[in-house]
């Protein structure tokens, strides 16, 4: 089905140069004399790439219509991301070509939403933030800020996150899934 550009909204799935892209966030901007454009920032469904894209308002755009079921992930076996079907308990692997940056923010149970095109996993909608351990962080100061600079922090699932130095090995911290950034403690 194509739409014009200007009715783009983040969590669509639309073709663009043949692949399937998730639509992650839309700019209408109008600058001085120039025309109107849209600016979109895509993830690519197969390669978990993304990329930012301008259309002009006028371009016509193919929206994909994807099935989402509710899962809850379970457990990783080996290159395999295990989760199970919350109505029918039937359990789904997905490997990371599918998972693409979201296998970073996957602990035990969390639920998510996995896409399907054809009745073929192309993609999961995480939640806007998630709880992860922090598992290897320089020591903590006493007497440090919030203000400080920031020092990476290695958590449970091997995302490292930039977080304030008062954050210790252990700590559960909140992290925005969309661009893998600390939040606050949990």
């Amino acid at each position: 089905m194509a739409i014009p550009a200007t009715q783009m909204r983040p969590g669509m799935v639309i073709k663009h140069n043949n692949d399937l892209h998730s639509v992650f966030s839309v700019e209408h901007r109008t600058p001085g004399n120039l025309r109107a454009f849209i600016q979109a920032k895509l993830r690519n469904l197969r390669t978990g790439a993304m990329f930012e894209h301008r259309f002009r308002s006028g371009d016509p755009i193919d929206k994909i219509t994807v099935d989402e079921e509710k899962m809850e992930y379970l457990y990783q076996e080996g290159d395999a991301y295990v989760f199970m079907n919350t109505e029918n308990y039937e359990q789904l692997y997905l490997n990371h070509d599918v998972l693409g940056d979201a296998a970073d923010y996957l602990t035990p149970n969390i639920q998510i939403s996995v896409e399907f095109f054809d009745g073929k996993p192309v993609g999961v909608g995480l939640p806007q933030t998630v709880e992860l351990t922090v598992v290897e962080t320089e020591p903590g100061l006493k007497s440090a800020t919030a203000s400080s600079v920031a020092k990476p922090a290695k958590t449970e699932t091997g995302l490292v996150v930039y977080v304030p130095p008062f954050i210790n090995e252990g700590d559960k911290i909140r992290v925005d899934t969309s661009e893998g950034a600390y939040l606050g403690r949990a």
